[in-house]
């Protein structure tokens, strides 16, 4: 793979584009971002015609694949006939009862776009509700880039004043963050035990830390911290944009037997197209017709719409989960018997069919993995196989078992190379 137009593409871009990509972290990829000229099913074309197996998957909305025809023939048909209309629609609703259906917890919901914003709609929700403005978060944990949360990134960060992940962001809204440690019940039995004083109104949790090295919760964590906000009175936020129909039909709740009062969902809920949703108990959603300010132009655009509708539809057969849950445990086995040659390669977390890279003796990040995965990123590359900077692998059920075998054996030959 010579990447020659997307090292030209990357140049241009910067010049009119700031950092030369779209999102941030896109810029991240060596030696270069790779520029694309079409996606089906589990793959990507780039801009000189060359085909790389992508477990990029848009960074984990495409759980059916690239261009899945279910989905895109209920685009098409809703396209002709309106884009944006700034009125009610029956896909506002069809959608939602699509979404309900599927999540144990599901009374009602909020249609939002990214999952930044919903994530913003939900803690706003939980504050209107108890009266109270704090969040209790966990370290590393990432809940978009929006001042107010993107903070407490590392385990030094625990239950101290929070501080700004990144440069320009507000350090005054920090204040109003608590930040705990993922799978430590101890930590946040005495945290929540002093919600009133610390006015905390919600705990905000990505129930497998999907960002964090895709760490599972202990048995006990999600039930914990159930129990402690039932006692305190605290509302119970998971983050499931990343989790959230990629690990079960009906999420985190599902998959742990631990029901939220609100789920934050996006990615995988919309088969590619941009859409979220705050989903959850009625009386807490229902605070927007009684003064909690929800709005946004592109809201419940018919096309995304559409788009939930028909991925939900598909979701509903177990098959697809099965067929998920085969094709990861596939290369959990196959690429991960590759690592596991040596000690010094590193190995899987996996969690359904989102998997992390974790090298050895070392330490996932969000903006990049470091040391052996730079490697393996540009070097799997160049043999027609695309992956994501911080070391997230992400299935589909496009995926086959021999784009499995043909990942496996490029890794081997190029690690019988250093």
């Amino acid at each position: 793979m010579a990447l020659e137009s997307s090292r030209s593409a990357f140049e241009r871009a910067r010049r009119s584009v700031g950092g030369g990509v779209g999102s941030g972290l896109r810029a991240a990829m060596p030696p270069h971002p790779l520029f694309v000229r079409e996606a089906r099913g589990a793959y990507v074309w780039d801009l000189d015609g060359d085909r790389y197996v992508d477990y990029v998957m848009a960074w984990g909305p495409l759980v059916l694949g690239h261009g899945d025809p279910r989905v895109l023939s209920a685009v098409s048909e809703v396209a002709t006939k309106m884009q944006v209309v700034g009125t009610g629609h029956p896909l506002e609703y069809l959608a939602a009862e699509a979404v309900l259906e599927a999540v144990p917890h599901g009374e009602r919901l909020l249609w939002s776009n990214t999952g930044t914003e919903a994530v913003q709609v939900a803690l706003r929700l939980a504050r209107a509700a108890t009266g109270r403005r704090r969040v209790l978060k966990f370290a590393k944990s990432y809940h978009g880039w929006h001042d107010t949360v993107y903070a407490g990134m590392s385990e030094d960060d625990c239950d101290r004043p929070a501080t700004p992940g990144g440069a320009g962001q507000s350090a005054s809204v920090l204040d109003d963050l608590v930040v705990a440690r993922f799978n430590d019940v101890q930590l946040a039995e005495r945290l929540l035990s002093e919600a009133v004083e610390r006015d905390i109104a919600a705990v905000l949790v990505d129930p497998v830390m999907s960002n964090a090295g895709v760490e599972a919760p202990t048995p006990l964590f999600l039930s914990t911290l159930r129990t402690l906000c039932d006692r305190h009175g605290v509302v119970l936020v998971f983050d499931e944009v990343i989790a959230g129909f990629r690990i079960a039909r009906g999420g985190a709740a599902e998959k742990y037997g631990v029901l939220p009062d609100l789920s934050v969902f996006g990615k995988a809920m919309a088969g590619g197209f941009t859409q979220s949703a705050v989903v959850g108990r009625a009386d807490l959603i229902d605070q927007v017709t009684s003064g909690v300010v929800h709005a946004g132009t592109f809201n419940a655009n018919p096309i995304a719409l559409a788009a939930v509708t028909a991925t939900m539809r598909v979701l509903a057969d177990p098959a697809v989960y099965e067929r998920l849950e085969r094709t990861s445990s596939e290369f959990e086995a196959l690429v991960g018997a590759v690592l596991g040659s040596s000690p010094d390669f590193g190995s899987f977390n996996r969690v359904g069919s989102l998997l992390q890279y974790v090298p050895a003796g070392g330490a996932t990040g969000l903006h990049g993995t470091s040391g052996l995965w730079a490697v393996i990123l540009e070097g799997m590359l160049r043999q027609g196989f695309l992956f994501m900077p911080s070391g997230k692998v992400f299935l589909s059920t496009a995926h086959t078992t021999a784009d499995v075998e043909a990942t496996a054996e490029a890794l081997d030959r190029l690690l019988r190379t250093l």
